[in-house]
């Protein structure tokens, strides 16, 4: 039978996932649990409760033998099942093969560099995305993973076969302040970092800022250490923000650009040749 994953939406044309323009893939499901998650509707699965159902002005969820059913063609994204869920999850999920979700998107590939898959977490899928990749990479256009890389990839050498660049998520600068804000420990993230930067898989690492939280310092300095012998790879920090973040995040100040230039100025001094604020 053939693999599938769940897709939780697709955004043709994104200027902000990786090198170029690329097409943007978003699975379902995750292995971290971050405080401040801007996308928290990602993480868990549909328990088919049914509490958005009736409330979908579309009427593009149903009942179905004890499961929500998505019709993707009348939703109108205006994300009310979203607001309604208690549980971290979305409705508007489709299962889909490796091939369903190549035909989907290959009409975007005359104006794209690539694609992007994340999440969620991808790499919860890996099987799947090699399947992917391998058909995309056909096609001649690049394959990016954005990850949170609580999976050790180096252990799939079949599947960074058809993985021209990973970006992975550098969350907190020590065990115990990763631990508290993602609810998973830090080792396997830095060694992806590592060896993706080693094989030269690794595109930039990322940090979002978020004041008063973690030791964003400690964070940036660490992330500078892992990546400053590699010139190609950028170090993003990402400022806080509060739009799509949890409502115990929402009062969270945001970091102001003097706090922001500061970390850049770290990581530069560290030896990063590339270092860019969003």
């Amino acid at each position: 039978m053939d693999l599938k994953a769940p897709v939780n939406k697709i955004i043709p044309f994104s200027s902000v996932d990786g090198f170029g323009n690329r097409t943007a893939v978003f699975l379902q499901g995750c292995n971290q649990n971050c405080l401040y998650c801007h996308n928290p509707e990602t993480i868990h699965m549909c328990r088919n409760c049914g509490a958005c159902v009736n409330t979908c002005p579309a009427g593009a969820l149903m009942m179905e033998n004890g499961r929500v059913s998505y019709d993707y063609s009348k939703c109108c994204n205006c994300d009310t099942c979203l607001k309604i869920c208690q549980f971290d999850a979305s409705p508007k999920i489709r299962n889909m093969t490796a091939g369903q979700l190549y035909e989907e998107i290959r009409g975007f590939f005359p104006f794209v560099n690539g694609i992007t898959t994340s999440g969620g977490e991808c790499s919860l899928y890996l099987d799947f995305l090699k399947e992917f990749y391998t058909l995309v990479q056909a096609a001649g256009k690049t394959t990016f993973m954005d990850t949170n890389g609580q999976i050790p990839l180096w252990e799939r050498e079949d599947v960074l076969n058809v993985t021209d660049k990973t970006m992975i998520d550098l969350k907190a600068g020590s065990e115990e302040d990763h631990l508290f804000l993602t609810g998973k420990g830090l080792s396997v993230v830095t060694e992806n970092i590592r060896r993706m930067a080693a094989m030269d898989k690794l595109y930039e690492i990322r940090t979002v800022v978020v004041p008063d939280a973690v030791d964003n310092l400690k964070t940036v300095e660490l992330g500078s250490n892992l990546i400053a012998n590699y010139p190609n790879v950028r170090y993003k920090l990402i400022k806080f923000r509060h739009y799509g973040v949890r409502e115990n995040f929402s009062s969270t100040r945001e970091p102001d650009d003097a706090y922001m230039k500061l970390l850049r100025d770290t990581a530069l001094k560290a030896g990063v040749k590339d270092v860019l604020i969003v």
